[in-house]
């Protein structure tokens, strides 16, 4: 069975340079790092970029969240929410996009899918402090995703390197991990530990 493919969010609570210079930090052991800064302006995250881009990112592992003009801007991949542009839309600007979409249900990531998404990140898979009273979907309804979905599958939710068997024995293609690494003390450490969980 192939690695898991590791995606690290920012938190959207730390401060840019704080976070900025974590990515510049771990980048080489991750494949995708996502920029998920809700209160930013697309001029804010097109500045975050480029101080990405001179820290050594390179631009193929930068994941845009939500905002399509900025991806489009520096040619960066883009992850997409419900309330999102759909997309079909998105690959109508540039064919050539990476573009996954976060969805919540079997059939979200069956339509997100079908509409020429590269991928989807479904969860929350386990309890997470981000989703406070919401049970989590659990690995079960992971499987039947990734069962029933043409493209590759991104859990995320409360994933910590203890659970890394249970995701890999659902065929999911890789996990997103957002305060396990970027608040983690040691970043590059967190990241060892998911790696080593693949081993067990």
């Amino acid at each position: 069975m192939c690695a898991l493919q590791l995606h690290v969010l920012s938190t959207g609570g730390q401060p840019p340079a704080q976070w900025i210079e974590i990515a510049g930090y771990v980048h080489k052991a991750v494949d995708y790092f996502h920029i998920r800064e809700k209160r930013a302006t697309a001029s804010q995250l097109l500045e975050w970029v480029d101080l990405l881009l001179k820290q050594g990112v390179p631009a193929d592992k930068i994941v845009i969240n939500d905002r399509v003009d900025v991806a489009l801007a520096r040619g960066l991949s883009v992850q997409l929410a419900y309330h999102s542009l759909p997309v079909a839309e998105v690959k109508k600007l540039n064919p050539l996009i990476r573009a996954g979409v976060s969805v919540h249900s079997q059939k979200e990531a069956g339509q997100a899918a079908d509409s020429g998404a590269d991928l989807v990140i479904f969860g929350h898979i386990f309890e997470t402090d981000s989703k406070p009273g919401l049970p989590p979907k659990g690995t079960q309804a992971l499987t039947h995703t990734v069962e029933s979905c043409s493209a590759p599958v991104i859990a995320i939710g409360g994933i910590k390197p203890r659970h890394i068997p249970l995701i890999k024995g659902t065929g999911a293609a890789g996990i997103a991990v957002q305060s396990g690494v970027m608040n983690a003390q040691d970043p590059l450490a967190a990241i060892a530990a998911y790696r080593e969980g693949e081993f067990i």
